[in-house]
């Protein structure tokens, strides 16, 4: 079994502060994602140092075969956006960024990592922070729009590898997007807002439909109410679960199909939150 995460942090340094740590040495995940790392790469490096430090004195370190493996990659506009990977699992290559996306605002989104499991088998690994957008400002939709398109068009490469024997791929991140009424509390209200608009939710069809991905987590679950991956910072969202499910795992049918269980760590109340998103966890057994 190998134990992917994926989490937005809603600024590292502040997930710090809140404690961040003690989820680190209970969880140590094989490949742990990151979304909105939000800091310059002076100030992440020695995070990352103090979570290898966690990684190497843990039981999980007796089966790493060579130190944990940190990338990230910082926004080119400061304290925006940011992804990191980090792997306990040999990584074999890595990419950063979409092709065809040079704006500063779409950098820091996107990262890709080739890991070796410890059966042989290279699984391209990506972190990816989608656009929030706002209906109020059409740049920032069309910002949105703009990167998942170039988005798609890589997730269909990475299809067409795996489907010719290639790597399997697995998509991890913050999409800003609810896919249907049962992944957000009040699906009605929320039609004309950003991250529920039928617009955008009709990417996830094309993924799912078209490119044959699998909601790793959905599939694991069943048609459900949630469970949610984001609660508002507002008024009592969190306490009433009011929240939306944008936080995901798509992967390829083969590695989809090895897929065990998943666990959204949702914090036991508001004040031990060390992110307004909670990690999901999804265990492959590769």
């Amino acid at each position: 079994m190998i134990s992917v995460t994926t989490s937005n942090l809603n600024g590292i340094r502040a997930a710090k502060r809140k404690d961040m740590y003690s989820w680190v040495e209970q969880n140590v995940p094989d490949i742990w994602a990151m979304q909105e790392v939000r800091a310059p790469q002076d100030e992440i490096n020695p995070i990352f140092d103090e979570i290898s430090a966690i990684y190497a004195s843990s039981s999980r370190a007796a089966s790493m075969t060579e130190p944990l493996h940190t990338q990230n990659e910082v926004c080119r506009i400061k304290g925006r956006a940011g992804v990191g990977l980090l792997s306990a699992l040999p990584v074999m290559d890595q990419r950063f960024g979409l092709p065809g996306l040079e704006e500063d605002v779409d950098s820091g989104r996107w990262i890709e990592s080739d890991v070796q499991t410890p059966q042989g088998y290279i699984v391209t690994v990506v972190s990816v922070y989608v656009h929030a957008g706002n209906v109020d400002h059409p740049d920032k939709m069309d910002q949105k729009f703009r990167f998942l398109e170039a988005m798609t068009g890589r997730m269909r490469e990475l299809q067409e590898t795996a489907a010719r024997g290639g790597n399997q791929a697995v998509l991890c991140g913050d999409f800003n997007i609810a896919h249907t009424p049962i992944d957000i509390k009040n699906a009605k209200a929320n039609e004309k807002s950003a991250g529920f608009l039928p617009e955008e939710r009709v990417y996830i069809d094309t993924w799912l439909n078209e490119l044959e991905y699998v909601d790793v987590m959905r599939d694991l679950a069943g048609d459900i109410q949630g469970p949610y991956t984001w609660w508002s910072q507002r008024g009592k969202a969190f306490d009433n679960n009011t929240g939306w499910r944008i936080d995901y795992q798509f992967a390829t049918p083969e590695l989809a199909q090895q897929a065990r269980g998943f666990v959204i760590d949702r914090a036991p109340s508001y004040d031990a939150r060390w992110s307004d998103h909670a990690p999901l966890t999804i265990s492959y057994d590769v």
